[in-house]
């Protein structure tokens, strides 16, 4: 790819890759994959969870999910592998990647015959890899500077997606936490500093947090005004 055509590539990805929730951003990353880059067809994005457990989340055809499940099955391919071992993998050829004996199978068999794995975020809960797709073979032969440059401004929108997506947590659990203070308040005629006391000791003595409390106080009286 030229560098002009690399700087208008990077130049629609800033521009579609805009600050929004998590999941919205996630979607936005595969579809601009399949939109923006050369010879790619597919897109999904893997999470390998802090349980070690492996998701396919975003993917822009459904044909990816029996794909990407095989590499998680096998625990091997350039998805698997760009999750797990936290690198970018690049197969132009899968058939004779040697890398992938068993995955290669599988996805030839899908029709699949070239795929890089870019790793996304590498954080202390779950890691992520971009994974790309194409049905042609000696595809992202040349791709690297171009990998890296999709993958730095991708990782960039989710940290954003993810500041988001804290805040809008900790706004929801303030006002649970509230209402479940207020609802204390009412019940047991306390004032807001004894309400909140017993919430809390409420938490401690059942082990559980303060926000899972409070939802199954407001939950229970959500519940009850249903019934009247």
């Amino acid at each position: 790819m030229r560098d002009e055509q690399m700087v208008e590539t990077m130049r629609q990805l800033s521009k579609s890759l805009t600050p929004r929730a998590l999941d919205d951003t996630l979607r936005s990353i595969t579809a601009a994959a399949v939109e923006l880059l050369p010879e790619v067809e597919y897109a999904s994005i893997t999470v390998l969870h802090e349980d070690e457990r492996l998701e396919t989340v975003a993917p822009t055809d459904a044909v990816l999910l029996p794909v990407d499940a095989a590499q998680y099955e096998l625990r091997e391919g350039p998805c698997y592998q760009a999750a797990v071992d936290t690198v970018h993998v690049i197969s132009p050829d899968l058939a004779t990647d040697q890398r992938f004996p068993r995955y290669a199978d599988v996805a030839v068999a899908a029709g699949i015959r070239a795929q890089a794995g870019l790793l996304l975020f590498d954080a202390p809960k779950a890691n992520g890899a971009l994974n790309l797709y194409s049905r042609n073979v000696g595809a992202f032969e040349d791709f690297s500077a171009l990998a890296a440059l999709f993958a730095h401004h991708s990782a960039t929108a989710i940290e954003y997606a993810r500041e988001i997506h804290n805040l809008e947590e900790a706004l929801r659990t303030r006002t649970t936490i509230g209402q479940a203070i207020g609802i204390v308040m009412e019940r047991y005629k306390l004032p807001e500093h004894r309400a909140f006391a017993f919430l809390t000791r409420l938490s401690q003595t059942s082990n559980t947090k303060l926000r899972r409390v409070s939802e199954e106080i407001v939950t229970q009286v959500e519940r009850q005004s249903n019934q009247l």
